[in-house]
């Protein structure tokens, strides 16, 4: 166990399509966070961004944006970039700082101003970038990857369409008890099969949004959290960023060839189920003393899976849980409490950060009608393209 750090604030602006620049909603989140807080702009040290970026190219100096845009005060600043990921990344960077002595307060701040429509790379030509050749050469979108995943359940697991819907309806149940959720309304089962097909067998509100959202996090060593008066605050205990392990044996997008198997027999566990191991085995916890899940359903199909990946069930069994209701709110172990990606939709640089803020709430016993009786653990699971795995293990 590396060491604890506090968290003393969380701040969202809320999701959707508002047609505005990405610094306005970090701004917003980050004076939410810090009013949360307790804490003064000029009380920062430090302040770590996570990147906006376009097609790959990071256009935007996100800490040092925040830092003019708060009033410059002299805190030093880090950028980070690791796609949908890059959140996660983020606090790890703050946390480090923190534990190296070299900040007491952080704040850590992810924005996105999203396209219409699905992401997709920038123009020109790049034939080194494995998100540029999956487009320009197989045409696969990001929902013929999740559609991918979603056959590959159903030819292995003997999952249904049906069970993706439950999915669906189970966050949007959740989603609309949320303010800072973009999508408000309970679905039924019935309206996500009436919906139109986007990439068979996935439906159109079995696929996540692009939405424009902030979220901010104050982060602070517990030394500092006890003199402000913290005695009991959220602590992060463990940051997972690990990256896949040679040979990968299943498809992960964006890349479209898996590596050689023919010298080195497959890794016991996935990638995804690594990222979890890692911040389980860092945090001293495990699946067993989760009170709830906050992971990246950028498909309701890949939700399933997630429940496998961070333990909760064994291989394929993911789809049992969710009829059973174990993964609702009043369910034995919820997972995406907050909506998920289902309601918020994605808003890349902030959507991992957003996950924790969603810890935070829970374990405070503050998140009103989604609360989680009694919670004291909770872990966060996202990937990122190219490789970035993030996790984050919060307790109270």
């Amino acid at each position: 166990m590396t060491g604890e750090v506090a968290v003393l604030g969380a701040g969202m602006h809320p999701w959707g399509k508002w047609g505005r620049s990405f610094v306005e909603y970090g701004t917003v989140a980050a004076r939410t966070a810090l009013g949360d807080a307790g804490i003064g702009w000029r009380d920062v040290q430090s302040v770590v961004g996570a990147d906006t970026v376009r097609g790959g190219y990071p256009g935007y100096v996100a800490g040092a944006t925040f830092a003019q845009a708060l009033g410059w005060q002299g805190a030093r600043v880090a950028s980070v970039y690791a796609a949908c990921a890059s959140g996660a990344q983020a606090i790890n960077t703050a946390r480090a700082q923190i534990l190296a002595g070299l900040a007491e307060v952080v704040l850590v701040v992810g924005a996105d101003a999203a396209p219409k429509g699905f992401f997709a790379p920038a123009g020109g030509d790049r034939p080194d970038d494995p998100d540029w050749l999956r487009f320009r050469v197989l045409g696969a979108t990001n929902p013929a990857y999740f559609a991918l995943y979603a056959r590959r359940r159903m030819a292995v697991h003997g999952d249904t369409p049906e069970d993706f819907a439950l999915v669906k309806v189970k966050n949007a149940a959740a989603g609309a008890l949320n303010r800072n959720a973009r999508y408000r309304a309970p679905v039924t089962a019935e309206q996500v099969a009436a919906s139109a097909v986007v990439a068979d067998p996935l439906r159109l509100l079995d696929i996540c949004a692009t939405s424009d959202g902030a979220a901010a996090l104050v982060l602070s060593s517990m030394e500092f959290a006890r003199r402000h008066g913290a005695t009991d605050p959220v602590r992060i205990r463990a940051v997972s960023t690990v990256t896949p392990t040679y040979p990968k044996a299943v498809l992960d997008l964006p890349d479209i060839a898996t590596d050689s198997a023919v010298a080195v027999e497959p890794a016991a566990e996935s990638f995804r189920a690594s990222i979890a191991r890692a911040a389980y085995e860092e945090a001293g916890v495990g699946p067993e003393d989760l009170s709830l899940a906050e992971v990246y359903d950028l498909s309701t199909a890949l939700e399933l899976e997630w429940y496998e990946d961070i333990g909760l069930c064994g291989a394929g069994e993911g789809a049992k849980l969710v009829r059973e209701g174990a993964t609702a709110l009043g369910g034995r172990i919820p997972v995406n409490p907050s909506g998920g990606l289902a309601s918020f939709g994605e808003a890349v640089p902030a959507q991992a950060i957003a996950q924790v803020c969603e810890l935070t709430w829970q374990l405070r016993g503050a998140a009103g009608r989604r609360q989680v009786p009694g919670a004291r653990v909770g872990i966060t699971a996202n990937q990122g393209l190219f490789g970035h795995g993030s996790a984050v293990v919060a307790v109270r």
